[in-house]
């Protein structure tokens, strides 16, 4: 049977991300998303529940949310389900955890008005394109003399 490994979830962070470096070298980030859902139920009442979930980010992800994400800022993610086991030192019992490990992401909002905020993030995310007035494109070839200009074989 074939085993899928896929979350999205978006939500915002509930606090700075966290980041460190392994070693050798690698950007580890660890972040938290609070998930709200808000349903009503028979007698019309609103009631809402927070999911929170943790998220560990590496490499240049990492660099990159640390940079532009503070606390509260909206982000969506994309990654797989990991379980953590481990056992508590002061109490010697086995503890586990369900997490997601990031495999890409995407900003919510763009971040202005905010304190700090520095660069939008969108300009992280997407590689820098020259605006059309600094684009400048060659001639094209000329055709060598003597050579009849190409013809299209298309049938139709």
């Amino acid at each position: 049977m074939p085993n899928f490994n896929r979350v999205i979830l978006a939500g915002n962070l509930t606090r700075d991300p966290e980041l460190r470096y392994t070693p050798k070298g690698t950007a580890v980030a660890k972040i938290t998303l609070a998930i709200n859902r808000t349903w009503r139920d028979e007698s019309n009442q609103t009631h809402e529940e927070v999911t929170f979930v943790d998220v560990d980010v590496f490499g240049r992800q990492a660099e990159t949310i640390a940079q532009y994400l503070k606390k509260g800022r909206p982000i969506l993610v994309e990654g797989r389900l990991k379980y953590d086991t481990w056992e508590d030192k002061t109490t010697n019992q086995k503890r586990s955890k369900l997490g997601v490990v990031l495999e890409g992401f995407q900003f919510l909002d763009s971040g202005q008005g905010r304190e700090n905020a520095g660069a939008p993030p969108d300009a992280a995310s997407r590689p820098s394109r020259p605006s059309s007035a600094a684009v400048v494109m060659p001639p094209p070839p000329a055709e060598p003399e003597g050579m009849p200009p190409e013809e299209d074989d298309v049938p139709f």
